[in-house]
């Protein structure tokens, strides 16, 4: 068993659990511990040891990591729960620092534009999907460690702006939140069809062309699968009589209080 998954899971929970403040919707702290759950599943045995020799699985790993975890954890409204039970002094240290820093505050605004996050998360997709640095990350364990960080940190920040997780919010209407979920099934759709049409394995790690084959159908339906869910959602919201004049709840206090 890699350490790893489970140290960083097992932090994660813990946090989560210390920093409930008051009533919590039982709903978002189940979804929540889903999300860290199947993370620790799909990082560790025998998961990620079929990761090592199955394209497919491999991919299968990405897909979760990337349209099934994150929407779980957002829809738990961690921040700042996960940072509340951090001593009082040290959160107001490190708040008024990030809080007086105009280079921070901009880059959080910059960052948590859809488009900006979009463009970010399918830049990950298309750099570590290069067979040279996909064939390293799956030879190399802290390669592959900054692969999943690489996919996992841009999928967050993309999931929280559109499902209004505070403070990450992207104020805007349902239209386009459903429209930026549907191109966020582009990156892996041009995958899926890199895959399927290569006539020669794309990657000297997994030198099996029905396995590449599989991994190209599993990008392209598993992996259009959640965007495709919340798009629809999200379309049928703005579809709703009265939808324009919706706006997002307001935050509760332990999701504004970071000290």
């Amino acid at each position: 068993m890699d350490p790893l998954p489970l140290v960083v899971c097992g932090t994660a929970a813990v946090l989560y659990a210390l920093g409930r403040r008051g009533r919590t919707r039982t709903w978002r702290e189940v979804s929540f511990y889903s999300g860290v759950v199947l993370t620790f599943v799909v990082l560790e045995t025998p998961f990620d040891t079929w990761a090592d020799d199955w394209l497919s699985v491999h991919m299968s790993q990405h897909v979760v990591l990337m349209t099934v975890v994150p929407p779980l954890v957002v829809l738990g409204r961690p921040w700042p729960r996960l940072w509340l039970p951090f001593p009082l002094a040290a959160r107001r240290a490190v708040g008024g620092a990030l809080s007086r820093s105009p280079s921070f505050r901009r880059s959080a605004g910059f960052l948590k534009r859809p488009a900006v996050a979009l463009a970010v998360q399918s830049a990950a997709v298309g750099i570590w999907h290069v067979p040279q640095l996909y064939d390293a990350a799956a030879r190399n364990e802290w390669i592959h460690v900054a692969e999943h960080v690489c996919f996992v940190a841009p999928a967050l920040v993309f999931w929280g702006a559109l499902l209004d997780a505070p403070p990450v919010r992207a104020r805007t209407d349902n239209l386009r939140r459903a429209m930026w979920f549907a191109a966020a099934m582009v990156p892996g759709w041009i995958l899926a069809i890199v895959l399927a049409f290569a006539s020669a394995p794309v990657y000297a790690a997994y030198p099996s062309l029905t396995d590449q084959a599989l991994a190209a159908g599993v990008m392209w339906v598993p992996g259009s699968l959640t965007y495709f869910v919340a798009a629809f959602v999200a379309f049928y919201r703005w579809l709703e009589p009265g939808a324009a004049d919706v706006r997002p709840a307001e935050p509760r206090p332990e999701e504004l209080s970071w000290t």
